[in-house]
């Protein structure tokens, strides 16, 4: 047996209207939303009894998705939001984007903020990190040529 695909990458937020916004003008569809709760739901997550809100979102492709979930029960008891691009374990997210330009500007007018600069690799891309809603790092990547 073989691997089919990622099936998706999950971000937990506290506010999921703002994360489903900013998603929303980066490009990503909203593909559904709902409340995933009990004991079934727990056993998967290890979490036990749990309620959590969530959104999936889907790439314009069809081929990525992205889901976004907001914990009800149990609350939430790490933040990581704010680790370095060299911290340990999941870090990001990257979207290729046809103008990184006009991307950055729509998403800082939701509050997305450049965490370096805007750099150029060889003659094939063009690369930065944002932090988007809740300082969730995401890359950004425009291929050149």
């Amino acid at each position: 047996m073989t691997l089919q695909r990622m099936d998706n990458v999950g971000i937990v937020v506290e506010s999921l209207d703002t994360a489903i916004a900013f998603f929303l003008e980066l490009g990503l569809e909203l593909e559904g939303r709902g409340m995933v709760e009990g004991e079934w739901a727990g056993r998967v997550t290890g979490l036990g009894d749990q309620r959590v809100e969530i959104a999936m979102m889907r790439t314009p492709d069809g081929h990525g998705r992205l889901e976004l979930s907001r914990f009800v029960e149990p609350d939430v008891i790490a933040d990581h939001r704010d680790a370095p691009v060299n911290a340990l374990g999941y870090l990001r997210v990257m979207f290729a984007v046809d103008d990184i330009d006009d991307t950055l500007a729509r998403l800082r007018e939701l509050g997305a903020q450049l965490v370096g600069e805007v750099v150029q690799y060889e003659d094939a891309y063009r690369l930065c990190y944002i932090r988007g809603p809740e300082g969730i790092l995401i890359g950004l990547a425009e291929e050149i040529g």
